[in-house]
């Protein structure tokens, strides 16, 4: 074999993507390697690229990744996972964690090559993510804290010095009633059902998760208040997360196509009120008339909030220190260093379609500019005549703003999250580029399981139908009238652990388009970048299920048709044309350059009439 450094590189990469195949036992399993930390995308295994030089440190971390992925594949069953997940947020993340820990432990127990890759990958992982600088107890850090301490359990390797001051700060507080189910977990190593009952039982023990006796004590609470009221309409089962999602969307996409006449019918009479030009923004019901598109059925309950007290609007740069945002905002750099292209190719093409329609006029006669070539033959016909010339007057464009608000919602964690901040990066630069302002928001909630909202409602009784019961976090990682470049560091915290808990859409739309209605432009653009529909587990819990989903079809109803806002979502590797009308889907922030540039083009359409939105609808259809 050659000794060039490309052969080498070409050489490492064939043998990972072997070992990998090998591991999984899927010989359909493909390595890829590309800037940024390991991903699985279907069949294919994105792995970080070492340097051309092969340093002995990069070699072990990426086959770590690698390792760590194909041990996955080989050891998880994703049915008995689903079977035996935990609803809240906070304790699927915890599941999750352990459940990765697992899987490693099993390879790192037969291969001691495995099993120092993957210690070179944790070590790696814990120093990007920057656990050497955590000493308390955060509870965005805890999935991994366990997962720590499980590994630590089950195979005798130590935490990595640079988290051990993390995890001893968790580790002193803990019972000793789950320091016992931890070191059980070891027992229960080769079977991945006995495994997840262990973990739930861990759960249980830490108060992340309900027993079964108090399931078994709600239902009966259930039962005896419909027994009392029989009149009350029985409401489904509570799912978690987005499994609520397809039969919710089945159920409200029959009710609109049902009243799509109706909808017809009613665009022609009074406009409703638009909301507050000034003043507090109040987020809630978008003031809907009950004859609208979407009506309420007889029983459902109006949206509202059971208290806004610990709601926060905040600056990006509050939630985080300044070398904490200079080192995530690195992270997100790294990623976009592939992408620099992208800048020049949106601002170049998007340019003629996003701004409004040009109005050039040419001034003729005059005695310097260019030469006027129609006014030649005049000249040929009469030598004595002077030459003219014309200049074109100054390209005045009306004024745009672009609004780019992004799901910060722990389902977007990872790589969505990621492509999130590079997609709101990329079009910041480009819509500046144009001369647009651009503002970039994001929103989430404070706590998991309703923070202060839920305690102040279980503190006045647990009243029925509270409403939404979250502590909101509208966050603005940049301003309007702010430069890019002021602000570019803020866009990495999305990339901080902790960052991304629930997603309340509905709110948060009202929130930004408040904000929108206040600015003096001419044209005023909202665009979502989200992965799917709203989910918090304390308002879900208590409210029907369909609850948050509603009132988000609601919002964009009544901005697509009564606002003159203009509104646009990205979906990240979901499809949200069944809430947004004008909508496109992308996997990668890579898709941006190619066909989605164009899908992005005719959304950004000037001619927003019928004619406009079919021809959106045609680019979205055919892609």
């Amino acid at each position: 074999m050659s000794n060039k450094p490309g052969n080498a590189v070409e050489e490492f990469r064939r043998a990972t993507g072997a070992a990998m195949r090998a591991i999984s036992d899927r010989p359909d399993l493909q390595a890829s390697f590309a800037p940024g930390p390991a991903a699985l995308l279907g069949t294919e295994a994105r792995l970080p690229l070492p340097a051309k030089n092969l340093p002995a440190a990069e070699v072990a971390q990426t086959r770590g990744e690698a390792d760590s992925i194909a041990l996955k594949l080989k050891h998880h069953n994703a049915k008995v996972h689903a079977r035996e997940c935990p609803k809240s947020p906070m304790a699927r993340d915890v599941f999750n964690a352990v459940e990765q820990a697992r899987c490693e432990a099993l390879g790192a127990k037969k291969m001691a090559g495995v099993k120092q890759n993957l210690r070179a990958a944790l070590e790696e992982q814990c120093r990007v993510k920057g656990y050497a600088r955590i000493n308390s107890r955060e509870d965005a850090n805890l999935p991994e804290v366990l997962r720590l301490m499980v590994r630590e359990a089950v195979t005798g390797e130590a935490v990595p010095e640079s988290a051990k001051a993390m995890v001893n700060a968790w580790r002193s507080d803990f019972a000793q009633k789950v320091l016992e189910d931890i070191s059980h977990l070891k027992d229960k190593l080769d079977s991945q059902r006995a495994f997840a009952k262990a973990v739930r039982r861990l759960l249980s023990d830490m108060e992340l998760e309900q027993t079964e006796e108090e399931l078994e004590s709600e239902r009966d609470e259930e039962d005896s208040e419909d027994q009392q009221d029989p009149n009350k309409q029985q409401q489904p089962q509570q799912k978690s997360g987005k499994q609520q999602q397809s039969e919710a969307d089945a159920q409200m996409d029959a009710q609109q196509e049902a009243e799509s006449d109706a909808q017809e019918m009613d665009s022609g009479e009074q406009d409703m009120e638009m909301p507050a030009q000034g003043g507090e923004e109040q987020p809630g019901n978008p003031g809907r008339r009950d004859d609208g598109p979407i009506q309420r059925r007889r029983n459902e309950p109006a949206y509202k909030s059971f208290t806004t007290q610990y709601d926060e609007v905040v600056e990006a740069h509050e939630l985080c220190d300044p070398d904490e945002l200079t080192r995530l905002r690195a992270l997100l750099d790294q990623q976009l260093v592939s992408l620099q292209t992208v800048v020049a190719k949106l601002a170049n093409r998007l340019q003629r379609r996003l701004l409004a329609k040009q109005n050039r006029s040419w001034v003729f006669d005059l005695e310097e500019g260019l030469l006027d070539s129609k006014r030649l033959p005049r000249i040929i016909a009469n030598p004595e005549l002077p030459l003219s010339y014309k200049r074109e007057t100054d390209t005045e464009f009306r004024d745009t703003v672009v609004s780019l608000l992004i799901d910060n919602s722990g389902s977007m964690r990872g790589r969505p999250i990621t492509v999130a901040a590079m997609t709101g990066d990329i079009l910041a630069r480009t819509l500046e580029r144009c001369g647009v302002k651009v503002e970039i928001l994001g929103f989430t909630t404070r706590m998991w399981k309703g923070g202060q909202s839920r305690e102040a409602w279980i503190n006045a009784g647990k009243p029925s139908n509270p409403g939404r019961l979250n502590d909101l976090r509208h966050i603005v990682y940049k301003p309007a009238d702010a430069p890019w470049r002021r602000a570019r560091k803020n866009l990495g915290l999305m990339l901080r652990e902790g960052i991304l808990k629930e997603n309340i859409d509905g709110e948060a739309l009202l929130w930004a388009h408040n904000r929108l209605v206040q600015r003096s432009e001419q044209r005023r653009i909202l665009m979502v970048i989200s992965d799917g529909a709203p989910v918090d587990d304390s308002t879900l819990s208590v409210n029907p299920g369909n609850y948050l989903e509603q009132h988000l079809r609601e919002v964009i109803d009544w901005i697509e048709t009564r606002s003159n806002i203009e509104l646009l979502a990205i979906g990240i590797g979901h499809d949200v044309t069944r809430y947004y009308r004008r909508a496109v889907t992308i996997v990668d922030a890579e898709q941006l350059g190619g066909t989605v540039l164009e899908q992005l083009a005719a959304l950004f359409e000037e001619d927003s009439g019928p004619r406009g939105r079919q021809a959106a609808r045609k680019w979205v259809a055919a892609h």
